[in-house]
């Protein structure tokens, strides 16, 4: 593995945006230029795009894009979950037709994986896949699907084999959402957007060769994803140095990277990354002259200590992995501990602007933000696994405790259907 100390790290990423980036050109054109220069994805094998750095180098990658004020990679999940599953369990030829158009932007991906009845307890999923020559036919219904409206593609689980045990039955697909049979009904939140959907599938089709780690072998890859997404939910994303989101749907890569970087827009994704979180909450209680009530301080300061250990954490964890060990439990602690951040935000900003709470809007003190979170704050602690699965798998996985009573897990999975269908 390469190695490069934080400076030499800046001043290359220094020269590269001095010879690459021009406000003319493209979201698309950027992100290409990032992708040939390995810094999109810096800790991923020279061969795929990447520049063979240890885990904790990304840090610092990401904060030199920031203050280089360009575009980091591409949002979304593609380059969050999906990369780094097929980077891990893929085989040579699903990783030369997916890993770029995920690295330069080109592909958006979704995450097919829960259920109506299988959401917590994942492994119990029903969405069937039966083999056709070489093909497998999809039946079922995915829900609770980010950003399935503009993807190109879906991490798909399914159920391959209903004789084997639930675990062991579902198998791994990168699979096409633009097909007939595939239905996309997006779902409206309390917020007001649809950042969810409910995704249908009648005689849906995906190639064999597109089975990621081999059939049967979907939990085990699955695993994979749902670690990099809980580390990456723990630390607030992919931390991309705001960019844009990838595919053609999304209708931002012949944008100018000018006009995403420049303007009222750039300014207040700026003042967001810089005062997101605590920074907002005590500059708005100075502002409403309620930062010296003695309860009040003692709750921002709270809000400030969360964050710390947060951050701090997450840092510990990437120097473990960078000195090849790992902090047990790493994903489940982080995600746990942003659901603990983000129930703190929700009681104390309506806290801080009192009856401008019950508005909404940019006008309001704190631009809205604080609403807006109140709103949200149940999220987080469900999506990616509850907060109550976290705990058992930390228990279980991590502190050796007895698991909770259920039936064998040698049961085939049809013998757990039918006996919950008689219930």
């Amino acid at each position: 593995m390469a190695t490069m100390t934080d400076q030499e790290i800046r001043d290359a990423i220094g020269r590269f945006v001095a010879e690459a980036y021009s406000p003319e050109i493209t979201l698309a054109q950027w992100w290409d230029r990032l992708c040939e220069s390995g810094w999109a994805v810096p800790t991923w094998p020279e061969e795929w795009h990447g520049k063979g750095l240890p885990g904790a180098a990304a840090r610092t990658v990401t904060e030199a894009l920031r203050s280089a004020n360009v575009p980091g990679p591409p949002a979304g999940l593609g380059l969050l979950l999906a990369g780094p599953t097929i980077l891990t369990h893929g085989t040579d030829e699903q990783k030369a037709r997916y890993l770029r158009p995920i690295v330069d932007g080109q592909e958006a991906w979704c995450q097919l994986f829960s259920e109506p009845g299988a959401g917590s307890d994942l492994a119990s999923l029903q969405t069937k896949a039966l083999r056709d020559g070489d093909e497998w036919v999809i039946n079922g219904q995915k829900v609770w699907t980010s950003g399935a409206q503009t993807a190109d593609f879906g991490m798909l689980l399914a159920r391959t084999d209903s004789d084997a045990p639930k675990h062991k039955g579902i198998s791994y697909f990168a699979f096409t959402m633009d097909q007939p049979g595939v239905d996309i009904r997006p779902l409206r939140e309390m917020t007001g957007r649809s950042l969810f959907c409910e995704v249908f599938f009648s005689d849906a089709r995906v190639a064999d060769s597109e089975c990621v780690g081999g059939h049967g072998a979907g939990w085990i890859v699955a695993n994979t994803t749902l670690a990099a997404e809980r580390a990456g939910l723990g630390t607030g994303g992919s931390g991309s140095a705001g960019g844009g989101f990838p595919g053609k749907k999304s209708g931002m890569l012949e944008i100018p990277v000018g006009e995403l970087m420049d303007g009222s827009r750039a300014q207040a994704a700026q003042a967001s990354r810089s005062e997101r979180g605590g920074g907002l909450m005590r500059r708005v209680a100075r502002e409403l002259g309620v930062a010296d009530d003695p309860v009040m301080r003692q709750q921002l300061a709270q809000a400030y200590i969360l964050e710390e250990v947060g951050r701090m954490t997450s840092l510990r964890a990437k120097h473990l992995r960078a000195s090849g060990s790992s902090l047990p439990g790493e994903g489940n602690l982080a995600k746990l501990m942003m659901s603990r951040v983000l129930r703190h935000g929700r009681d104390l900003g309506p806290a801080i602007v009192g009856p401008y709470g019950t508005l909404l809007g940019e006008d309001t003190p704190g631009e809205g933000n604080f609403q807006e979170a109140t709103i949200w704050a149940p999220g987080p602690s469900i999506y990616g696994g509850s907060d109550e699965i976290q705990k058992n798998i930390v228990g279980e996985r991590v502190l050796g405790l007895p698991k909770e009573p259920g039936p064998d897990k040698n049961t085939p999975f049809r013998e757990l259907l039918v006996g919950t269908q008689k219930g």
